[in-house]
This record gives structure tokens, sequence and C-alpha cells, in this order.
């Protein structure tokens, strides 16, 4: 009996392979999406891994400068005489490459080059041997040291001997001194050997894989809303096939098939076809991830510095993932028919009358979920705190208006029906309403698109605008240099002070406040500041007290991170404790940061030379000053123009968005596929509806006429419904995401043009996906539309 229950239940594809062709791509296009993330997400969190272990960050303590800078070599002798297993580091870049000089003799278990047949004298001669992935090592320049391809180093580094790196770098000191686990009983402290050092303790994980952790989380979000887009177009193609299995059901269970068998088979079923669309998904996912990941190392490069792998590896977790979740969404999709198959009675499930009840319980029932959902959605947006409420609001508020849509829309076309005058037009409106069950999951799949457009599109629009105006402030120099060493730094200084209206000396120290980790940077009393930075608040003449030393000025993250208000006080040592005086907007920083005024600066960190200088002149003169500078030794590299800077911070800025956008697109056009899938798959079903019409004289061209103003205004409809979710998604984005994932919240701007022409993508996907039914039914033969009557429907 099971053989046969399970052939009968396959039969049904057979005869509609347009219907499991729907099922099987909606479920791949919503597999293809999560995967794709999920692929991006694993590759860049291995690559996090890799380089962590490349150094060992987080098994190790490290011994860093308590105010930046190097280490003199002087300090790391002292250690060792004293006891302490600590083995050097030194770290810089070569173009685009990360060259880190370890010392292999003393470095801890597991830190050394990643080739098995290393050969120890090589790597420790004059010469040396330089490790690293292929790609990096093709990037490297011109050096007379012998490359060694190495797959364990980390993306975009390479390791060397620290006596190379050091001539390479042309460096005397080191970065950071790696601390090993087992230390000697009754070794000094630090403070007595060298108590201008600090000991940071080891921690579990890599800091930039916990910094990057909000990044990778709004792409998982993005991720899950494409697949529930996808899923709404199983969900309507599972609940068409159970529709018109009706009579099978009915049949078999009249025969005597257990109920139990019954649903056990429809579950086998689908969870086939499930793991074949779920592998179809897996290898788009693949191709989608393969195609973004280079935007996405570029993005992590730009915002926090972290090295990801260009090239793509299958990993298995990504990939039994995208199976699960396929599995997991067909689920979800048939959850609510197999229910009702499983509680309706005997011969019920093959009577239409008991499916209409069925789906006016459900929808009373959907009707109190929507409310529900957006309640809970406004409780956390006004109660709520940190990245999970901030997503719980997206989440709850997406899928409650999603579940709204189709009572608002059938509400609208009641009252338009109620206004019609003529028979055509009641009809028009009255058939609309009836159809809107069937194209309801598709229409709420253009819902979450567009409004998942409409907001992301907000949200990077504003974010464009605040940055540019933000550039402008902030990059008020017109021309940038950086000096080779403290002793060029003050002699280009002193060249340039007669010859420019203002130098503006730019440096920065790591310290901590308030137990977080920020930058110190310094600014040099001079007009530029007040005539060009806003403040988000501040007190009376911020820059006049700054230079008076009565205070810092701190910026947002900082502020919210720490909870930093005006008038409090900021420790920046045992001695300099100063009150907040402004807080200002620091756009695409992930860390906090204190500003002082210069001579403070230079008695806290007296060892810190400015070599960076932001120099003030009129713009013709710009040419003649890069001519002198040069000429001064300055190496042309080093000399940037505030235009050269501002088309940069733009051009990583693009990149940083282009994922989303690309996700976007494709959000949108799957959308458009659910509605053309509805439309095709209702088609056949809409015969008895239309025959009717046909035969009073209403023709075929018209008809497809109708269809086709149907679906345009049904996607109209949706669209209108669409902008104030949108907009409200973009709130959240900006003022509650955004804060809790990089501690800055953007000011929303609106874009009519932008909503203007998304709501017209839309109309026209709507269009498009209308077209093919209606050529199909101008094109439906006469005979076709005259057996309805001769049918026993």
């Amino acid at each position: 009996m099971t053989r046969t229950v399970l052939w009968a239940l396959l039969s049904h594809w057979r005869r509609a392979l347009l219907q499991l062709f729907t099922l099987i791509a909606g479920l791949a296009l919503a597999t293809g999406l999560w995967s794709g993330v999920q692929a991006i997400n694993a590759e860049a969190r291995a690559s996090y891994d890799v380089a962590a272990a490349t150094l060992g960050e987080g098994r190790y303590a490290r011994i860093e400068a308590a105010s930046g800078g190097e280490i003199a070599l002087a300090d790391y002798v002292a250690l060792r005489r004293a006891g302490w297993q600590v083995s050097p580091v030194v770290q810089g870049r070569l173009g685009e490459v990360r060259l880190v000089g370890i010392e292999p003799l003393t470095a801890p278990g597991g830190i050394g080059p990643g080739a098995e047949d290393a050969d120890i004298a090589a790597f420790l001669s004059g010469v040396g041997q330089l490790f690293g992935r292929a790609e990096a090592l093709d990037a490297l320049p011109a050096l007379d040291a012998e490359r060694v391809v190495a797959p364990d180093v980390a993306p975009g580094t390479v390791l060397t001997d620290i006596s190379v790196a050091q001539r390479l770098l042309e460096r005397d000191g080191v970065d950071a001194l790696l601390v090993a686990p087992e230390q000697p009983l009754g070794r000094a402290d630090l403070a007595e050997i060298a108590p201008d050092l600090a000991l940071r303790l080891a921690q579990d994980g890599s800091e930039i894989g916990r910094l990057t952790d909000s990044f990778h989380l709004n792409l998982t979000a993005f991720g899950l809303l494409c697949f529930a887009v996808g899923i709404f177009i199983v969900h309507g193609a599972v609940g068409l096939a159970f529709e018109q299995r009706r009579p099978v059901l009915r049949t078999m269970r009249a025969l005597g098939v257990p109920l139990g068998r019954l649903v056990a088979l429809m579950v086998a079923e689908l969870t086939g076809i499930a793991l074949v669309a779920g592998t179809i998904g897996v290898g788009l996912g693949w191709l989608l991830a393969a195609s973004l990941l280079p935007d996405v190392a570029a993005t992590l490069r730009g915002l926090y510095g972290a090295e990801v792998a260009g090239g793509l590896t299958f990993r298995p977790v990504w990939w039994l993932s995208g199976l699960g979740i396929a599995v997991l969404g067909t689920a979800l999709a048939a959850g609510a028919a197999l229910w009702r198959i499983a509680t309706m009675p005997l011969l019920a499930a093959g009577g239409r009358r008991a499916w209409a009840m069925a789906d006016a319980r459900s929808a009373r029932w959907q009707g109190a979920l929507a409310l529900g959902l957006i309640g809970v959605a406004s409780a956390l947006a006004l109660w709520g705190d940190g990245l999970v409420a901030g997503f719980g609001t997206l989440g709850a508020g997406l899928v409650g208006a999603a579940l709204a849509l189709p009572l608002l829309l059938g509400a609208v076309l009641a009252a338009a029906a109620r206004l019609a005058r003529g028979a055509l037009a009641q009809w028009f409106w009255a058939d609309t309403r009836q159809q809107l069950p069937g194209l309801s999951l598709a229409l709420m799949a253009l819902l979450l698109a567009m409004a998942a457009n409409i907001g992301v599109s907000t949200m990077v629009g504003s974010f464009r605008q605040t940055f540019t105006g933000f550039l402008d402030q902030r990059l008020a120099p017109e021309l940038y240099i950086e000096t080779a060493d403290d002793a060029q730094a003050r002699t280009v200084e002193a060249f340039l002070a007669p010859r420019v209206r203002s130098v503006l000396p730019l440096a920065s120290v790591e310290i901590e406040v308030a137990g977080l980790p920020a930058e110190l940077n310094l600014a040099r009393p001079d007009p530029t500041y007040p005539e060009n930075w806003r403040f988000l608040q501040s007190v009376e003449t911020p820059w006049v007290r700054l230079a008076a030393r009565e205070g810092v000025l701190i910026n947002e993250q900082l502020s919210r991170r720490a909870g930093l208000g005006l008038g409090d006080a900021v420790s920046l040592g045992p001695r300099a404790e100063l009150p907040v005086l402004g807080i200002y907007g620091d756009y695409g920083n992930p860390v906090g940061q204190v500003i002082v005024t210069e001579a403070l600066f230079a008695e806290l960190h007296p060892e810190i030379v400015p070599r960076r200088f932001g120099l003030r002149l009129d713009p013709d003169e710009v040419p003649r000053i890069r001519a002198a500078l040069i000429a001064e030794g300055v190496a042309e590299a080093a000399i940037t123009d505030q235009a050269a800077l501002k088309r940069f911070s733009l051009q990583v800025f693009e990149r940083t968005f282009a994922v989303t956008a690309a996700l976007n697109v494709l959000t949108l056009a799957v959308a458009g596929f659910a509605i053309l899938m509805s439309l095709l798959t209702l088609a056949a079903l809409r015969l008895p509806q239309l025959a009717p019409v046909w035969a009073l004289g209403l023709t075929r061209r018209r008809l497809a006429a109708l269809e086709m103003l149907r679906a345009v205004l049904l996607a109209a409809l949706t669209t209108l419904v669409a902008l104030p979710v949108g907009l409200a998604l973009a709130w959240v984005l900006l003022s509650v995401v955004n804060v809790a994932a990089f501690g800055w919240r953007l000011p929303m701007a609106l874009f009519p043009a932008a909503y203007a022409q998304l709501g017209l993508f839309a109309l026209l996907a709507a269009a498009l996906a209308a077209l093919w039914p209606a050529i199909r039914l101008a094109r439906t033969p006469p005979a076709a539309l005259l057996g309805v009557f001769a049918s026993e429907r």
C-alpha cells in the first residue's frame, strides 16, 4: 500500500511540471541566497581564525608600549634577562601586503612558517625567506629574499624572520612581545623592568572577529530576508499542490489509507524535493558568494583592516546549513497545509467548503498574528536595547506587515467593489478580490522585497549624504603628507611653516577609556577646526576651551559605549582627567576617539613625534608646494591631495555597499519570479471564472488586458503599503541597528525620486510577470473555454 500511495502522490508532479519547477526553483533561490551569505561569512571567519593563529592572537598574552609606538630592543633584552619568556614581533606594510617578522627560536608553539619543509637556516639567514599565500607573495615588490608558498598563513600576510622584516621595513624596534603561557616562578614584575610597557592578557577568539561580528550579523539578517522572500514562492506552490490534490486525498482516505501514513508519505515526498532543490541552491549560493566575496573583502579591509581571502573554499558548515535551511523552509511552507489535512474529518479534505472555512479561520488568526507582531516590533523599538532587539524589531515588523497585507488589500478591493458602477467594473473588482488568496503570498514577497529596497536604499542614501558632508568638513587641508621618520618630520615641518598658511600635525596613540580601546588624537589650535567641524553636542566655544587645556573632545562611538556626556570626566593618565567639551560624529570609524590639544598630547606622550601633516594653502599653490616637498626628500607617494583622498574614501564607501545593492536586486528579482509563478499556476484554475465572462461577449484579448491590469494594480497597492514599511525599516536600521552595531546614529534623509523609481521597477516586474499568462489567455482556443461548461466544475 505504501508504494502505491507514494506513486499516486508523485503522479501529481508528472502532470504539473510547471508547478514542480516553481517549487524547486523557489526553494533553490531561497537556499542559494541564504547559503551564499553563509559561505561569505564562513570564509571571512576562517580568514580571521587563520590570521589569529598566525600570531597567536587570543591564545597568548602580549606586551606592548603603554603609549603606543615601538618597544626598544633594550627593553626586550632586559625582560629576557629577568626570566620573561617573550618573543618579539614586528609588523608593517609593503604595498598591499602585511609583513610580519617573528623570531622562530623564541616564538611560542604554533607560531612560525607555514610550510612543512621550512629550512630554519635559510629562514634565519641574512637574505631570509618569505612565507605566504601565492597571491600575497605575488603582490610584494621586488625583493632579494626567497619566496615560499605557505597556504596556512593568513590572507594578505607574509611571514619572515624579524631581522629581515626590520631591514625591509627600515625599523629598529619591535611592535609587541608575545608572552609564552608557561613562565618561570620568581621573575620580576613587568613594572619594575619596563614601566613604559603594558601587558595585554590573552582573550578567547579573534579580536578582528569580534570587531566584525556586527557586519556579519547584518549580512546574516539580509540572507534571512532573502530566504523569507523565496519561501513565499514555496508556500504558494505547496499550497496550490494541496488544493489541486484534494480529490485524490479524499479518495485515498475513503479507500482506507491511514491518516498518519498519508501525512508521513507527503512529508517524505516534500523532503526529497527539498534535498534536490537544496543541492541546487547550494550550488547557486557558491556562485553568488564567489562573485560577491571580492567586494566583501574590500569592505572588511577598508572598515576594519581585516584581511579576507579573495577566493572561496568549500566548507561543509555552510553546505550543510544550506540543505538544512531548505528542509526547514519546506517544513514551514507545508506545515499549515499538512496540519489542515491532519485535523479535518475523513471526507472533508475534498470539499471546497471545508477548505474555504479553514481559509476563513486562517485569515482571522493571520490578522491577530499580524497585529501581535506589529505590537511586538513597536515595543522593541521603544524599549528594546542592543543589536538583538534591533533585529527583533526588523523581523517582527516585516513579518507582521507581510501578514497584514492580504487583509489590507482585501479591504481596499471590497471598498472599490462597493463604489464600482457597471457590470464589468463590479465583476473586475469582485474577481480581483477572489483571486487575492492565490496571489497573496507572491504579493507578500513583493512587499518584503520592496520594503527592504526602500529601507536599505534610504539607509545607504542617508549614509552617503552624511558621509559626503562629513568628508567635506574633515578633509579641509588641501594637502596631506607623511614623512619617513622623526627627523624628516621635524625638518619638513620647519620647512613648511613659512610657506603655507597652516601646518596641522596628525598623530594618534592607542589608549583605554573606561575600559574600552580608543585612540588619542591631537589638534593644533587653528581656525581650520572651528570653521569646518560640526558637533552633535558641545559647550560654548569648545575649540577655545580645548586649546586652553580645559577639556577633551570625544566621538559619538565612545560617548555611547562608555556612557559619557558633556561635562563627564575622561581619564587620560594618572594626572590627566578632563571633562568632555564636545561630542562629534565620526562616521565609518569602528573605535572610540579622544582629541586633546597639541601641548597636552606632547606632555602625555613626549616620545610621539607627529609624522603626518595636513597643509592649509591656496589651491593654486598645491603644485609648487608638492614640487618643493619632493625636492626636500619627501616621497611622491607620501603626498596626497584633498580631492584624491575624498575620491578614495568614496570608492571605499561604494564598495562597502556593493554587496547590499546586489542582494537588493536579487530580492526584487525573486519577488517578480514569485508573481510570475503564481500567475502561471493559477492560469488553469482561472478558466471557470473567465469562461462565463467570455461567453457574455468579452473578447480574449480584452480579458488578457484586464489580467495584466489586475496584476499591475495589485503591485501598485503593494508598493504603496511597502513605502511606510520601508521607511520604518530605514529608521530602525539608522537609529537602532546602526547604533548598536557601529556606535553612531545617522540622520535619516528621504529620497522621493528613488522611491518612485523603485515603484516603477515593481510595476514593471508585475507587468512582465503577468505578460506571459496574459498571452496564453489571449491565445486560449475557444474550445477550451467552451469545455468549461461541459465540465462537472
